[in-house]
This record gives C-alpha cells, sequence and structure tokens, in this order.
C-alpha cells in the first residue's frame, strides 16, 4: 500500500528524540526518505557526546525505510547549508524541510542573562531561518530552471510563542518570532512552490517533563487508555502538511494536542476609531476604553 508522502525526500532537524524522533519515523512509515538531523544536545543545549540519530535511523533501515544521518548545527550558516546538500547528495532532492530542533533555558526575564537569551534565540529562531533559507533557495533555482517545485516548510512554534509563558520570555520570544517567519515566508515563497506552516505543539517530552511542577503532571503517561501527550500524536498532521493534498494550504499555524487541532488565529485588526485627525494626548482614555470594551480578552499566558 503506498504512503502519503511516497518517494518524497524529508529534513526533519532535532530528529534524534521526542517530537522530531517521531516526525521521522511517522515519515519513513508513510514512504518518505528521510534525513535525521540531531547533534545529540541535552535539553539545555549542552554537548552530551550520544548519537540518538544513529538509532533513529536504524529504526527505520529496520523497518525497510531508507534515512541518513546528518550532524550539524542547524544555527550555523555553514552546518544549516550542509544539512541541505546531505539531502541533495545522498537523495538527489529535497521535498519538505521540518524545523523542530530547539532546547531551553528558563528562567524569569529580570534574572535571565545575555547568554540565556542569546542560546534560546539562536537555535530556534536562527535555527529556523538558517536551514529554512537555504531551502528555499535550492528551490528557487529549480523553479527558475522550469523544473516544477512542489515543496514544504513546516516550522515548530509553541503555546507560548503564541500565547506567552510565564519564565520563559527567550523561549517565547523565539516562538512568537517562527510563527511570524512563518506567515512572512509564505508570502514570499508562494510562487516558487513553496508551502509554509507552523505547529505550535504540545506533548511528552524531555523539554516539558523537565519543567516540573504542573507541567511535568499534565505530562506524565497514564496507567491505560489514549495517551494525549504522546509524541507521536504530534505527527499525522505534520506528514499530511508535507504532502501533495497540501498545496491549497499556507500561511498557518495550527496548535496539535493529543486528538485536537486547532487553527490559531494570532495578530490581525481589531476595533479601531478614526478621528481623522491628529489626536490630542487627552482625548485618548475614552476611546482606548471603548475600544478594549469591544475587543476580545486575550488568552490568558501560560503560568499567569
Amino acid at each position: 500500500m503506498s504512503g502519503l508522502v511516497d518517494g518524497r525526500v524529508v529534513i526533519v532537524t532535532g530528529a534524534g528524540r521526542g517530537i522530531g524522533r517521531a516526525h521521522a519515523l511517522a515519515f519513513a512509515a508513510e514512504g518518505a526518505k528521510v534525513v535525521v538531523n540531531d547533534i545529540g544536545a541535552g535539553i539545555d543545549g549542552s554537548a552530551t557526546g550520544d548519537s540518538p540519530a544513529e538509532q533513529v535511523v536504524q529504526e527505520i533501515k529496520d523497518a525497510g525505510g531508507e534515512a541518513v544521518i546528518n550532524g550539524d548545527d542547524v544555527a550555523d550558516w555553514a552546518g544549516a547549508e550542509n544539512l541541505i546538500k546531505t539531502a541533495l547528495d545522498e537523495f538527489g532532492r529535497l521535498d519538505v524541510l521540518v524545523n523542530n530542533a530547539g532546547f531551553l533555558r528558563d528562567r524569569m526575564l529580570v534574572g535571565m542573562s545575555e547568554e540565556e537569551w542569546d542560546a534560546v534565540t539562536r537555535v530556534h529562531l536562527k535555527g529556523h531561518f538558517a536551514p529554512l533559507r537555504h531551502a528555499a533557495a535550492y528551490w528557487r533555482a529549480e523553479s527558475k530552471a522550469g523544473r516544477p517545485v512542489d515543496a514544504r516548510i513546516i516550522n515548530t512554534s509553541s503555546g507560548a510563542g503564541l500565547q506567552g509563558s510565564i519564565g520563559q520570555g527567550n523561549y517565547a520570544a523565539a516562538k512568537a518570532g517562527i510563527a511570524e517567519m512563518t506567515i512572512q515566508a509564505a508570502a514570499e515563497m508562494k510562487n516558487y512552490g513553496i508551502r509554509v506552516n507552523a505547529i505550535a505543539p504540545a506533548a511528552r517530552t524531555r523539554m516539558t517533563v523537565g519543567a516540573g511542577g504542573a507541567m511535568a503532571e499534565a505530562m506524565a503517561a497514564p496507567e491505560e487508555g489514549f495517551d494525549a501527550m504522546a509524541p507521536e500524536n504530534i505527527s499525522p498532521l505534520v506528514v499530511w502538511l508535507a504532502s501533495a493534498e497540501s498545496a491549497d494550504v499556507t500561511g498557518r499555524i495550527f496548535e496539535v494536542e493529543g486528538g485536537k487541532i486547532t487553527v490559531a488565529e494570532g495578530w490581525r485588526h481589531g476595533p479601531s476609531q478614526d478621528k481623522g485627525d491628529r489626536w490630542d494626548p487627552k482625548e485618548i482614555g475614552p476611546v482606548v476604553s471603548e475600544l478594549l470594551a469591544k475587543a476580545e480578552t486575550p488568552t490568558p499566558v501560560y503560568g499567569a
């Protein structure tokens, strides 16, 4: 029986564990050839010496699929370029890029160090942009050469990026940037045959369990029945977004948790009042009060 993404070449970053691993296995099960990218880092980004990507590749091969390892740092410009080159060298093409890699350095903003800010925004935001840019350059060249392109980029945002999360200012800012970059890239790349979407997943991983407290309790595996927090629940949507069936979907962010898929509705024009002239500062108070009374109440920040 043919799979949904038969023959498509897919890169999944951060695919050694958790959600990324689930993506890689799900893509292989649906017929894709997979580049499994992972640098073997801890949840704080520190080197561990582990190579979980090898286990994922072997698992795919044992099941009769095709996969290769890539150990490049996705937030390094040359590393991201080599990641794309790996797919082209090994499989002769690239059809799908799934940006998933990331880690946490949680702290309240008032106590956060410059290094903690830079490290998290680098791996998440730049670690999405650099592979996206190099992949898009390849697809644009293919399009300009007259070769048909049916490419997909699936980015990974977060509920923290869409609603905020207390104690995760660096992570939330980076994930919000990823959501907006998704919308931007979708608009810029559509004419080249590239569709760009993002997910905001909720699942049990090293990062969520490691957060401790109520978060860890919410992520605990049930003793029986449907495991709503299993990472494998996230991947079916990602595989579908990577398929030919999603050709009409671009510039969207989907929240996904367990068996629930939600279309996120982000920044958009709300209530307004136009004076037709410059406002006097003393006039603003009642106007803002009236506008806020008409506006939707913002979704609460996680942990607030």
